[in-house]
């Protein structure tokens, strides 16, 4: 890993980008150069945040202070102590995921090496999704039982957090970066991007919901389950009962969906809509399969197959050029 300290944007998003995401390291690596540097780096430090966040094999305890050390290197630049005391704790068992870590110098290397309005919005962004992801930890502390967000504005608050942001984020970096990202205004684009970064996110925690079930994790709300007459703590045993709620969830995804499809839409550069289309469509494409085969009722994991992700690929080089695939 030690190479990793002088890699090249292409070497960043080729390799180690490509080994935690192949989604997503496609759909930066088409973006032009002086929006894929800040893109892939924002991109790797987020699913840093999210490796510590969700590494099982240590304490909560220490998964908050290890977030809290990252939270210190993003917002004050580089301290070696910390890095290590990451390092030392965080030892995820993916190979993507520990080559990351490993790389986690190089990667911050990179982030301060990023131009001054670029570092700022970055560093801004990464402190709302740290917050959101440390908020999560303290939310689902005790995995021994299963507990639910207490309604609605919790799970709305939390996928603003960690994915909302991200999209209002990018629009800001697009309409900067780009001559024309949109005839539309950027005040009126940013909610748009919102949604698209809370559609991707919600769809995702619909599809991950018997995993996290298993972890006492439970997005959904608690108050609505209670009122189709569910208690969070027999969904273990029982996921199912929770079909009526994650229904309405999914609609709700549906809807989001929908405002990224406007805001695709609205995106005039090619290379910028080719990166946000593809996981938009892999995100309607896995709604369709939750459809068909709720993942409450099955053991097997929804995924897109590699065939369709390929089909996915072609529609989005067509939907690059123009409206009229949607038309």
């Amino acid at each position: 890993m030690a190479g990793l300290h002088t890699m090249h944007t292409d070497e960043l998003t080729g390799d180690l980008l490509g080994a935690v995401s192949r989604t997503f390291a496609t759909s930066i690596r088409v973006l032009p150069a002086g929006l894929r540097e800040p893109m892939a780096v924002a991109y790797l430090l987020a699913r840093t945040s999210d490796t510590i966040a969700d590494s099982g094999a240590v304490t909560t305890d220490v998964r908050e202070r290890r977030l809290d050390d990252f939270a210190a290197l993003v917002a004050a630049g580089t301290d070696p102590a910390r890095v290590a005391a990451i390092q030392a704790d965080i030892q995820p068992s993916q190979p993507g995921e520990r080559g990351l870590v490993a790389a986690l110098p190089a990667v911050l290397g990179r982030f301060e090496a990023l131009p001054p309005r670029d570092l700022a919005e970055t560093r801004s962004l990464l402190a709302t999704i740290i917050a959101g992801q440390r908020s999560d930890l303290v939310a689902f502390s005790d995995p021994r039982h299963v507990t639910a967000l207490p309604d609605a504005r919790a799970l709305e608050a939390y996928t603003q957090a960690v994915a909302g942001s991200v999209g209002e984020w990018w629009t800001r970096m697009g309409c900067r970066h780009f001559g024309r990202y949109s005839d539309r205004a950027e005040s009126e684009l940013v909610p748009l991007g919102s949604a698209l970064g809370r559609a991707l996110q919600l769809v995702n925690i619909l599809r991950d919901m018997p995993a996290d079930l298993r972890a006492g994790r439970c997005y959904l709300p608690a108050d609505e389950l209670r009122a189709v007459g569910v208690e969070p703590a027999r969904l273990r045993d029982d996921p199912g009962s929770a079909q009526p709620v994650f229904a309405a969830w999914s609609a709700r995804a549906r809807r989001l969906l929908d405002d990224g499809r406007a805001y695709i839409r609205a995106v005039r550069p090619s290379r910028a809509r080719f990166a946000c289309y593809v996981p938009w469509r892999l995100a309607e494409q896995t709604l369709d399969l939750m459809e068909r085969r709720p993942p409450l009722a099955t053991a097997q994991r929804v995924k897109v197959s590699r065939g369709a992700v390929r089909v996915t690929l072609l529609r989005a080089c067509a939907a690059a050029l123009g409206n009229w695939p949607w038309d």
